[in-house]
């Protein structure tokens, strides 16, 4: 399986730090340590030697002993700073009162005492530090639901136990059964229930918007994330298109980021991969997003709705600001006059 690159981000950081704090660690420790291959930890500690701070010359790099990891050994020699803790800008430290805000909103009810304990005085010693800024800012994610629904969603969260539902699938079925509800979160602009399904006999995400009849039920929930509070992951099903899309090099984060079935490289460099399609919206804003990587798509439904949508919206900017041949107007000092639709 593809190594993902935001857990091999966290896993180059920790590395980083942990060799920081050491005289030196064999590779075997860390594998163990971090949980990888010592195949990994060689290629992690090859891509680190190339990392570094801007300018890039040797002296900016994070560097290694190269005659100890000859032996077996991982030693660090210059951190560039990754062992001494960061200092934030007032923006930085906005965007990441943000961030916590949101956390608190949309899964802070279902955290444990002590994580909440933790999450809120982080925003407090965060906030107060950043001063007036903070106050700048505020965040409210709003759950489409009907509200007796939401609410009693959130109190089976909050109360840890199981909840019956009446709900109606993508296929328009309506269905009943017993969940055990582990957090409400937002994605693809939907919101969603994510709990461990008791009739499918696994984790499934339940789209709140139609989720028909919510009842708590006097029990506990007997099924828990295998990580705490696992962020809520698309699980394919039988029913859901699957799509094959080949694409450049360039692109090679669709295969490390998304949930895909099965990567077959090529010989340039490029790769195919088949993708499991719930919802063709998010697909047609996938291929825009990758426009100009992408070689084929099988079955070619999808690339012509993709094109379609380019069409309609290169015609709108063509009719913004047209000087009657469909260029916008430029003022004297050569920049577009664009007044934005709607």
């Amino acid at each position: 399986m593809a190594d993902r690159t935001p857990e091999r981000l966290v896993r180059l950081l920790g590395m980083v730090a942990y060799l920081d704090h050491t005289d030196g660690a064999t590779v075997e420790q860390l594998a163990a340590r971090f949980g990888v291959s010592a195949r990994q930890v060689l290629d992690d500690v090859d891509l680190l030697w190339m990392t570094g701070t801007p300018g890039y010359f040797p002296d900016d790099l994070i560097d290694f002993d190269a005659a100890s990891l000859d032996s077996g050994l991982v030693r660090l020699t210059q951190s560039r700073g990754m062992g001494r803790a960061l200092r934030l800008g007032t923006r930085e430290a906005v965007v990441l009162v943000a961030a916590l805000r949101a956390l608190r909103e949309s899964v802070g009810q279902a955290l444990d005492e002590d994580e909440r304990e933790v999450l809120a005085s982080t925003l407090e010693i965060l906030s107060d530090a950043t001063g007036e800024a903070a106050s700048t800012v505020d965040v409210h994610i709003a759950l489409e639901a009907d509200p007796a629904v939401l609410a009693h969603a959130r109190a089976a969260v909050r109360g840890g136990r199981r909840a019956h539902l009446r709900y109606v699938d993508a296929a328009d079925r309506t269905s009943e059964r017993d969940v055990d509800p582990w957090q409400l979160v937002t994605g693809d602009e939907r919101s969603y229930l994510q709990a461990w399904c008791h009739s499918a006999g696994g984790e499934r995400l339940f789209r709140l918007d139609r989720i028909l009849a919510l009842e708590v039920l006097d029990a506990p929930v007997t099924h828990r994330p295998e990580r705490p509070h696992a962020p809520a992951t698309f699980e394919a099903e039988a029913g859901h298109e699957r799509v094959t899309v080949e694409l450049s090099g360039r692109a090679r984060w669709v295969a490390e980021q998304l949930p895909v079935e099965g990567v077959t490289d090529l010989p340039d460099g490029g790769f195919r991969v088949t993708l499991p399609i719930a919802s063709r919206a998010w697909l047609r804003r996938l291929l825009l997003r990758l426009a100009d990587d992408v070689r084929v798509v099988e079955p070619a439904g999808p690339a012509t709705e993709a094109a379609a949508a380019a069409g309609r919206a290169l015609a709108r900017y063509g009719d913004v600001g047209s000087d009657g041949d469909g260029r916008a107007d430029r003022g004297a000092d050569g920049d577009r006059d664009v007044t934005l639709p709607g």
